[in-house]
């Protein structure tokens, strides 16, 4: 089962920029949840909270529970509009979730045992390819990262999809192809 992560909202009445502009003169974020065939729901939340969420690692795959008023809504963040110049969020989309439907995330990967792995102790350099894999899975069931394991490995392996743990009943948006993650390129020496 996955976790969700729990955030208060409130129901707005109108669309549009003034009244995103009103929300906004408020000291509230405006957003909408959409998605799963119903109508869309717009909603205003507690600038901090969205800044919580957003400085915390994996938000884009991370799900959220909207509570909004009696209702709750499950959803994913999509989008979050930030001013130019001062980074301040000014509006944000979530997409909610249908039961059974796969919905396509964008999962970390996180890489262990730099310390044992041979082709860091040669010297060579590690090149993320992919820092993320977008992939289709069940929202009950989405990873909070994938695991790659650097400790086998030498100057010249890589990493690939089928190298990554948790990827049981995870299938990656190009399926067609053993999509690259990392390798490890030789070691570079600057000539006299």
């Amino acid at each position: 089962m996955a976790n969700f992560v729990t955030i208060e909202a409130e129901a707005r009445e109108r669309a549009g920029k003034g009244a995103a502009r009103a929300t906004r003169r408020q000291g509230k974020v405006p957003g909408v949840i959409y998605g799963a065939k119903q109508a869309p729901t717009l909603i205003q939340l507690d600038p901090k909270v969205v800044w919580k969420e957003l400085h915390t690692g994996g938000w884009r795959s991370r799900l959220f529970d909207l509570k909004v008023g009696a209702d709750s809504t499950r959803a994913l963040i999509r989008d979050v509009q930030l001013h130019p110049v001062t980074d301040q969020p000014e509006h944000i989309d979530f997409q909610r979730l249908a039961p059974g439907e796969k919905v396509r995330v964008a999962v970390s990967v996180v890489f262990h045992n730099e310390t044992t792995s041979m082709g860091l102790k040669r010297g060579g350099m590690l090149n993320v390819v992919r820092h993320a894999v977008e992939c289709f899975v069940d929202p009950d069931s989405v990873p909070p990262h994938f695991d790659a394991d650097l400790g086998p490995l030498d100057i010249n392996d890589n990493i690939r999809w089928s190298n990554l743990t948790g990827t049981d009943g995870i299938r990656p948006t190009i399926p067609d192809r053993d999509c690259l993650i990392a390798t490890f390129g030789p070691p570079t020496k600057m000539a006299d």
